[in-house]
């Protein structure tokens, strides 16, 4: 449950906020991204009121109130200030009327205060409890930067994630996570990943354990954030199994509704894993810019074969003329 308290704790500073009255609804929880001014509620019309958001007062709200009288003033906000309002705030710094001070209080609602612009306020409150709200989940994997593409490196318990991430960060990639993965949907249209503050920047090499990418390759090696594009998953090679050599199929994984490209690569001695990470990136952003190699080929193919039939026809043709 992501409560009144949370919100104030993370974003006090950025927000500019400060707690008026309702310390005893801190604990409210916030069960929607999104706020709202009062507006048109303030005038009695309450049929589309959406009772669970955080109510904005502005300067617009706040020199309403002061027209009306006090009987009025004390109607209106009672009808918007329920038990499902989580909070409420003031812009610019305003001096909330005294009835909006002793409702909040009556009803353990917290009154907060910005001294930031009213859409200001809107507009970052938005971002934050979007941000806050968006799908996540948690993936067993390493995720790294290379060549500026977003790759998490998965397979079994010591199939070689680790080593084949370091090898690339040998290289000048970057690491972003290694062994947990948290992954969080973005503008409802990409996928983020990031790690746990308790092993950012950490790995585990096993026969050596846990190292600091930073300390031992320098800062420039390591990020805290990266757009997830694509996924490849290390496994021993099987003979049994069937690998795509040419690449036309292309495969995707479903990550919190999102699809992202899928690899399979098979290890086995003699295999430069790090390269061909490396390839996987570079191809992949290839085909970001409209350039697909197994398609290119495909179609120089059967360009090829559709020639050799024509002049296979023209040949048989022309015998048949000369049998004449």
């Amino acid at each position: 449950m992501y409560s009144v308290q949370d919100f104030f704790d993370e974003h006090e500073k950025n927000l500019e906020l400060e707690i008026l009255t309702g310390k005893a609804g801190l604990k409210r929880a916030i069960r929607v991204p999104e706020v709202q001014r009062p507006g048109l509620s303030l005038t009695g019309y309450l049929r589309h009121f959406a009772s669970k958001r955080i109510l904005i007062f502005g300067k617009v709200e706040i020199f309403f109130l002061r027209d009306l009288d006090v009987k009025t003033r004390i109607e209106r906000l009672k009808g918007i200030l329920t038990k499902e309002t989580p909070a409420v705030m003031v812009s610019r710094s305003y001096r909330p009327p005294k009835e909006l001070v002793s409702i909040c209080e009556e009803e353990g609602i917290p009154l907060l205060r910005s001294s930031m612009t009213t859409m200001d306020l809107v507009i970052k409150m938005t971002f934050l409890l979007s941000e806050e709200f968006a799908p996540s989940t948690t993936c067993h994997g390493t995720l790294v930067e290379a060549f500026g593409v977003g790759m998490m490196i998965q397979g079994d318990s010591s199939v070689g994630k680790s080593e084949a991430a370091l090898g690339l960060i040998e290289r000048g990639h970057r690491l972003i996570s290694d062994d947990i993965v948290r992954v969080k949907v973005r503008e409802g249209s990409y996928l983020e990943g990031s790690g746990p503050e308790l092993t950012r920047h950490l790995m585990e090499i096993r026969g050596i354990g846990i190292i600091n990418v930073a300390h031992l390759y320098g800062a420039v090696c390591v990020r805290d954030v990266k757009s997830l594009d694509l996924v490849v998953k290390l496994e021993a090679w099987d003979d049994r199994h069937f690998y795509d050599r040419v690449g036309l199929d292309e495969k995707f994984c479903d990550i919190l509704g999102i699809n992202v490209p899928f690899h399979i690569l098979p290890l086995k001695p003699g295999r430069d894993v790090v390269l061909l990470l490396e390839t996987i990136a570079l191809n992949h952003r290839l085909k970001e810019m409209g350039y697909h190699s197994a398609k290119e080929f495909n179609v120089k193919l059967l360009d090829t074969i559709a020639k050799r039939q024509s002049q296979g026809r023209s040949l048989r043709e022309a015998s048949k003329k000369d049998k004449n």
